[in-house]
């Protein structure tokens, strides 16, 4: 989001200053209106920024257990895999999909183990606070989390 908003901004400003000689040319000058980028709510804006912090215990593997710093719009932090992970919130995002919504307890999910693994994942996504929580305990839960990788690591 904040790639095509810098996106629309750099081509206003290209299309007004190509436009600006030929105008002053014929009047006197005049101020420019002020670019919509640079007022209002676009410093707000930067809270939509995602800024997560991904807790991972006993996945099964020891590089993918610990805490890690994720960032986008520009891809950053800590996380091992952040622009795949960014990559995936931003396609969720512009499809109005939730990554984050905790299953519904009336769901009817099979009764498998899918291991011990569990996660925490807290912070912000475009703008909307987060603090959910994953497990493998069934296939709900299995289903949630597989569909949350590359955030979550891959389970084995």
């Amino acid at each position: 989001m904040l790639r095509r908003l810098t996106l629309t901004a750099v081509a206003s400003l290209a299309a007004l200053s190509a436009a600006a000689p030929a105008a002053t040319a014929a009047t006197p000058l005049l101020p420019l209106p002020p670019l919509p980028l640079l007022q209002g709510d676009w410093l707000d804006r930067q809270d939509e920024q995602t800024r997560l912090t991904v807790t991972i215990s006993e996945s099964g593997n020891p590089q993918a257990d610990g805490t890690f710093e994720l960032e986008c719009d520009p891809a950053g932090g800590s996380h091992p895999v952040a622009q795949r992970a960014c990559d995936l919130l931003d396609e969720a995002a512009e499809s109005g999909r939730n990554p984050f919504v905790p299953t519904d307890r009336n769901a009817m999910c099979t009764q498998q183990m899918g291991g011990p693994a569990a996660a925490r994942v807290s912070g912000t996504w475009e703008g909307q606070d987060v603090d959910a929580r994953f497990s493998r305990a069934n296939g709900c839960e299995i289903s949630r989390w597989n569909n949350l990788v590359p955030v979550l690591p891959s389970a084995r």
